[in-house]
């Protein structure tokens, strides 16, 4: 059983989520540092076990409770483990985080391992799932990149040039995509072992592969002195990435409860 008596994490139930709205970006993200304790923290990362990593070319993956079938639906005869649900999907329970999507509720998670050096192009999460995320990090931070949509020549949508907009997402934090933000920008993790110019005029020279854009969350980071002098060296960072799967199977739908 998890001890949490002598831990410290900011959930609470008289949380509210407007509390945590990221200011100047297109509506809503929400950015909440310390949503988990270390200990907590900690637990999760024993239960993510090696064995069930999938390597793709710049990450590893793990996903609960199952694939999507090549037709965007959810086919389980399990729900969300345990020790997913318990506590991360009751505080999104308290906070409403899924109220209005389909079903209402986290229903499916993606676990992604990024080594320092190592990232995703930029990317929508497109149309199988509710325009709601909930990414909780562990073990170090990262730094999101935000483009605007633009397309290339074909018509594909694609992230160009320098981010519009960072945001730096510390270990145990939770970050919530909603509505328009979901479906306005586009995000990803640029390839690289550090990250600079994250506080406004920190300053700096810049690498070939670098962007100082200050961090746009960083009024609502926990622990700022961290990142004093701007700079991200980054470490091994696993993310719990959580969505409500739009199509459930019939089988699906007795555990996740509807609709």
């Amino acid at each position: 059983m998890l001890d949490t008596a002598h831990d410290q994490s900011a959930a609470d139930s008289n949380m509210k989520l407007e509390d945590y709205l990221i200011p100047g970006l297109p509506p809503s993200f929400y950015y909440i540092p310390n949503f988990i304790s270390a200990s907590e923290e900690a637990y999760l990362l024993t239960k993510i076990h090696s064995s069930r990593y999938v390597n793709l070319s710049r990450r590893r993956l793990q996903v609960y409770p199952t694939q999507l079938t090549p037709q965007n639906v959810l086919l389980s005869a399990t729900s969300m483990p345990s020790w997913l649900a318990e506590p991360i999907c009751q505080r999104f329970d308290a906070l409403k985080v899924f109220e209005g999507t389909k079903h209402g509720a986290a229903n499916h998670c993606l676990v992604n391992e990024y080594e320092a050096g190592q990232g995703i192009m930029p990317h929508e999460d497109g149309g199988a799932y509710s325009n709601v995320v909930a990414t909780v990090s562990l073990g170090a931070p990262i730094v999101l990149d935000l483009w605007e949509k633009s397309t290339d020549e074909e018509g594909q949508q694609k992230g160009r040039g320098r981010p519009r907009h960072r945001i730096l997402q510390e270990e145990r934090s939770l970050l919530i995509t909603k509505g328009e933000a979901y479906e306005v920008l586009l995000h990803g993790i640029s390839e690289r072992h550090r990250d600079v110019g994250l506080k406004e005029g920190s300053g700096g020279e810049l690498g070939d592969d670098e962007c100082e854009q200050p961090a746009i969350n960083w009024e609502l980071l926990g622990d700022k002195e961290a990142f004093v002098d701007g700079v991200l060296q980054r470490k091994t960072r696993v993310s719990l990435t959580f969505r409500d799967v739009l199509k459930v199977s019939k089988m699906g739908q007795k555990l996740f409860g509807k609709r």
